[in-house]
């Protein structure tokens, strides 16, 4: 065979691919387009929801008719423009998903096959759990937080006007005792500037998406880390001595997706370091299921791993063992 013949055999099978590749790629982008038309003829419906969070906020506060505005003729439109991006990607991931799966399903083994499936279908139940606890608890928790905030100098003022006492005199004065009444004192937003909440549509929205991607994104970890695990990327001992790394990591991911409120810094953190624990104990389970694969192949005995084992679990009677079994080689 000659050496253009080798070529073009070589050839064929790549070109194969990228025509393979174009077509799932023109699914995929048909898929999101579709669903991008779908959230968008129900924008305002979406909308609404996604500031369901802070319309109670509000409400709690007591503003009986919570008003959000926009100052730009285009404003709203590309308002509902980027709420119909997110869902459409959204809507279409499990396309999105699918059309990777049949690409890249032909070039693995039938374990790799079974190993790899269930993945794709646990990211997309993972990212909802998170984008619902974000939705239904943090951004609460944030707006609460904010508008309290805002609210809390008029809050203080009335506590401290009634605590004050009247001044010496007062009782003298015509009405105190009845008849003519003291004049009112003036209300503490009669002078000065008064601070209204005058919420932009954009920025509120910017915030619950924000919020709602990072928690989506950030409950993707123990699929990453477990894939990662799978394919031989971490270990589960090396998970455990990169906690200090990893702390540290979250914090600084926690600060930058999350707004500069500490109470919802805090419960990202918490959440997102609870889901970096569980990654260790599934990357450990893959560890077991491969060294048992192992046992009954006779790659390795009974006793033995393919794995570093940490010290925390080597039980009390193989520490022993291996403390017999050194004591004559001394």
């Amino acid at each position: 065979m000659s050496t253009q013949d080798e070529i073009e055999d070589s050839a064929a099978p790549l070109l194969e691919h990228l025509a393979e590749l174009r077509s799932r790629l023109i699914y995929s982008v048909m898929a999101f387009l579709v669903g991008m038309i779908i959230c968008f003829s129900f924008g305002g419906m979406l909308l609404d929801f996604l500031l369901g969070p802070i319309e109670k906020t509000m409400r709690d506060l007591g503003n009986p008719n919570p008003v959000m505005q926009y100052t730009a003729p285009q404003e709203y439109f590309f308002t509902l423009i980027r709420i119909s991006v997110v869902g459409g990607l959204t809507i279409s991931f499990p396309v999105i998903a699918y059309q990777l799966w049949r690409f890249v399903a032909p070039g693995l083994y039938r374990n790799e096959k079974n190993a790899f499936l269930p993945f794709i279908v646990a990211s997309p139940v993972l990212f909802v759990i998170g984008a619902a606890f974000a939705h239904y608890i943090v951004v609460p928790l944030a707006m609460a937080f904010f508008l309290g905030f805002a609210d809390l100098p008029s809050f203080v003022s009335a506590i401290m006007a009634g605590a004050m006492p009247p001044p010496p005199g007062t009782d003298l004065l015509p009405g105190a005792t009845g008849g003519l009444s003291l004049p009112s004192v003036a209300p503490a937003t009669s002078e000065g500037v008064d601070i209204v909440f005058n919420g932009k549509v954009n920025e509120t929205l910017d915030i619950t998406l924000k919020m709602i991607v990072a928690f989506g994104v950030c409950f993707q970890l123990p699929v990453l880390l477990t894939l990662m695990g799978s394919a031989g990327l971490a270990s589960s001992r090396g998970l455990r001595g990169t906690r200090k790394y990893a702390v540290v990591g979250i914090l600084i991911v926690a600060a930058l997706v999350t707004p500069p409120d500490v109470t919802t810094q805090l419960i990202l953190f918490v959440v997102v370091y609870g889901l970096y624990e569980i990654s260790i104990h599934l990357v450990a389970a893959v560890e077991r299921k491969k060294d048992r694969a192992a046992r009954a192949e006779g790659i390795i005995g009974e006793g033995e791993s393919l794995f570093d084992i940490d010290e925390d679990d080597i039980s009390a009677g193989e520490a022993a063992a291996d403390a017999d079994a050194e004591e004559p080689k001394a």
